[in-house]
Order: C-alpha cells, then structure tokens, then sequence
C-alpha cells in the first residue's frame, strides 16, 4: 500500500489546504462583499470539479446512488454554503487568525456528533487521528 492510498495522506493534504483559505479569503474580501465572494468562491469550486470530473470521464450521477445519498449530499452542500457564508463574514469583520481558530473548534462538534449520531468511539487516540 502506497502512501496515496491511505486515508491519512489525504487527511494531511487537506489540513494543509484548509489553512489557505483563510488567507487567500481575508485578502479577497478586503474590498468586496463578503457574500459575494463565498458566490464566486462557489463557482471557482464548481469550474475546477466540473473539468476534473470531465477530464477523467467521471461526470455523470451514479445509478447506484439512492435517494438517501442525494438528500444529505444535498443537506451537506447547504450545510457548507451556509458555513461558508458565515466565515466569508466573520473574515471581513475580524483577523484571519481569530476567525479560523474559532472556525477550526469545529473539530471537537465532529468528534462529539460522529460519536452520538453515528456511534464512532470517542476517545483520545481517535481524537489524534489514530
């Protein structure tokens, strides 16, 4: 098993994206309307999905998918535009640290959530990612 192959690499790759964000944000929304921006955010998202799902012949809804699926893949996309509006905000009114370090407690509502919904255990070592 190479190290693309594991969970963990992909886990790492998007911590170190995810603190681009709110970088690259604070500086974006300096001069235009926080909502705006999480709107152009959203298509730069679906531009560069839309041609990598295109590129490797994967743009097309699976058949095997139920309606289930689609129901909280949908919740989750309003889930996020909404999280996305409310940090497009937070970052036009604070400092990009302040905002991403209360963003980023989000971590400990997954863990608790993962554990009372979806029954994950909770506990230190799972809490490192172990």
């Amino acid at each position: 098993m190479t190290a693309m192959n594991t969970w963990q690499f992909w886990a790492v790759l998007s911590a170190l994206f995810a603190a681009l964000p709110a970088i690259l944000a604070k500086v974006g929304v300096e001069n235009i309307g926080s909502d705006f921006a999480t709107f152009y955010r959203t298509i730069v998202v679906m531009v560069a999905l839309g041609s990598l799902l295109l590129v490797t012949g994967q743009l097309a809804f699976p058949k095997e998918a139920s309606g289930k699926a689609y129901l909280f893949l949908t919740l989750y996309g309003l889930a996020t535009g909404a999280s996305l509006l409310f940090y497009f905000r937070a970052l036009k009114m604070g400092n990009a640290s302040q905002v991403a370090s209360v963003d980023k407690r989000s971590i400990f509502l997954v863990s608790f959530s993962a554990s009372v919904l979806l029954g994950e255990d909770l506990t230190v070592t799972t809490g490192r990612g172990h």
